[in-house]
């Protein structure tokens, strides 16, 4: 058995938007009681990350960390013409992930108590992104 479906995120700013409750409910759409989930993003300053979605606090935090350690303006930076957020955006999505793979146990993706799926939008305006889900 496999399923795959490709899903439109709509990110309204940059940080961390939870897609948790979606990749749930493509794995309950699927029927696979056991098996694999890979979420997959077809975007190069964009990624993904299963992070704590708890407290906004912990968001918040990771968002600031990462601003710090990869600003924008800096200007060693050649790779500019969409914008001071443009060759950033490349450097966060190369340090995070592009691709997640969770376990799919009892017809749900396996995780823990406190984990959320996240897209992380490092661009700072709006943007539409493409996430291919694939469970099998």
């Amino acid at each position: 058995m496999s399923y795959t479906k490709t899903i439109t995120i709509d990110t309204p700013r940059q940080g961390l938007h939870e897609i948790t409750e979606r990749i749930q409910a493509l794995v309950a759409d699927s029927g696979a009681h056991t098996g694999l989930c890979t979420v997959f993003i077809q975007h190069t300053s964009a990624s993904l990350t299963i992070q704590e979605n708890a407290d906004p606090s912990a968001r918040r935090d990771l968002e600031a960390w990462m601003a710090r350690h990869v600003p924008e303006n800096d200007p060693l930076y050649t790779h500019t013409h969409e914008g001071p957020d443009d060759m950033p955006s490349h450097i966060k999505a190369a340090l995070t992930a592009t691709s997640l793979s969770i376990p799919v146990v009892d017809g749900r993706a396996a995780l823990g108590t406190w984990q959320g799926v996240y897209v992380w939008e490092h661009r700072t305006r709006a943007h539409r992104r493409r996430v291919v889900v694939h469970i099998g």
